[in-house]
């Protein structure tokens, strides 16, 4: 029978961050068994691992939403490293994906660190109607290659106080809209951000680590430096940390915590 867990991403106490399935397989799976399998779950993303990654790599990773594939997602990496450090694989893990390349995962002062490929936005016009559906002023906006629209709100409180009716944020993004500000004076965290990908699936994501791979660039032109502490504020939350390595142009170092909640086997 075919293995899986249920791990909770950037977190350190279960019932908070962001859960994931993690499906470990012998050999590659059907698409529409994978689907069938991630809706059953019905969380944000179920992640499938197999053992051979081809060249480069130590584990083939696919994620699919309850409704669709994605070609990234932070949380459900971070959790199928998780799972792969319980079963005593050792790092520095190396995912291959079908479109984000090789994934590196690695642990570091106590904390998981994902590689990731930065994505910063380009300065994009505010859409029509995209206030109304937040129901809040917007900054400025940016389009970024994750598929995602970034958009800047005058303060913390702004964002999180949102209470949008999802299928209104519906057709604003291939992806998802996220939303950010720059924390409150005095706060540990350099910025807070929440996300909604109705298009996906996904009415809201309590934390994502691939939408912090278009944060990290866009806070660290804002606010100067190359390392942040962050703070999704969806209603489980989440904390991550990120860096933006200056001997690696082009990517983003993510880090967090995991813990495994359930475990157990897949009887079809």
């Amino acid at each position: 029978m075919t293995r899986f867990r249920v791990v909770d991403a950037f977190t350190d106490r279960p019932f908070s961050g962001n859960p994931a399935a993690v499906v470990v397989l012998d050999g590659p799976c059907d698409d529409r068994w994978a689907q069938q399998v991630a809706a059953e779950f019905n969380l944000s993303e179920t992640a499938f691992l197999t053992p051979d990654g081809g060249a480069g790599a130590d584990y083939g990773l696919r994620w699919f939403t309850p409704s669709v594939e994605v070609e990234l997602c932070g949380h459900a990496t971070l959790a199928a490293a998780h799972a792969l450090a319980e079963d005593g694989v050792e790092g520095p893990i190396r995912f291959s994906t079908r479109w984000s390349g090789v994934l590196t995962v690695e642990r570091r002062l106590g904390r998981l660190w994902m590689d990731f490929p930065a994505h910063p936005p380009q300065e994009a016009p505010v859409p029509d109607g995209l206030a109304g559906a937040l129901g809040a002023g917007i900054v400025r906006a940016g389009t970024a290659g994750t598929g995602d629209l970034i958009v800047e709100l005058a303060e913390e409180s702004a964002v999180r106080g949102l209470d949008p009716v999802p299928a209104r944020l519906g057709g604003y993004a291939e992806r998802g809209v996220i939303v950010t500000a720059r924390a409150d004076e005095g706060r540990p965290y350099a910025f807070v951000s929440r996300f909604f990908a109705t298009d996906v699936g996904v009415d809201e994501d309590p934390v994502t680590g691939s939408a912090h791979t278009v944060l990290a660039p866009y806070w660290a032109e804002r606010l100067g430096g190359t390392a942040f502490e962050a703070l999704q504020c969806s209603a489980r939350g989440g904390r991550l940390s990120v860096g933006l390595p200056p001997e690696a142009p082009g990517r983003v170092h993510i880090g967090g915590s995991a813990v495994t909640v359930s475990e157990g086997h897949l009887a079809v």
